[in-house]
């Protein structure tokens, strides 16, 4: 019975998720060539790809590409060496909410993208991605999973 309220919950947090049409977040770095703009949307109401929307880019990524899922109110220490994190964002003192997503691109290669997501959209972005890639979220700490699953 505790499965089934786990399920109906994620599919009711997914759909509240869907109407919102997306979360605000901000790139903040990663291993694209071609990064795209800070300020955007991901938007994961399309049903094969997560879409990370900027006022020029419009990154798609296919769910069953993305192996990892990690959330954290730090940098991800996985990618920490493939990413360059302004000096600023360092001494910034508020939290700050960051999703990593590891993934193969369409050439094979293994990617890392780092996104700064609003606080009012964290959880249920992390129940969305957990729905659609059927991958569990990592938490870096127990802070993050505390702030993570509310």
């Amino acid at each position: 019975m505790r499965s089934y309220r786990w399920v109906l919950f994620a599919v009711l947090v997914a759909a509240a998720f869907a109407a919102d049409r997306g979360a605000s977040a901000d790139y903040v770095g990663g291993t694209i060539s071609n990064p795209p703009a800070k300020g955007g949307v991901i938007d994961l109401t399309d049903d094969q790809h997560l879409q990370f929307k900027t006022g020029k880019t419009d990154l798609r990524i296919p769910y069953e590409r993305i192996q990892l899922i990690e959330y954290g109110q730090q940098v991800g220490r996985r990618y920490a060496m493939a990413i360059i994190i302004s000096p600023m964002l360092l001494l910034s003192k508020s939290r700050k909410h960051f999703v990593t997503l590891g993934y193969t691109d369409d050439e094979g290669h293994q990617q890392a993208m780092v996104l700064r997501v609003d606080k009012a959209h964290i959880r249920a972005l992390l129940v969305s991605l957990e729905t659609r890639t059927g991958r569990k979220v990592q938490y870096q700490d127990s802070e993050a999973r505390k702030a993570g699953k509310g």
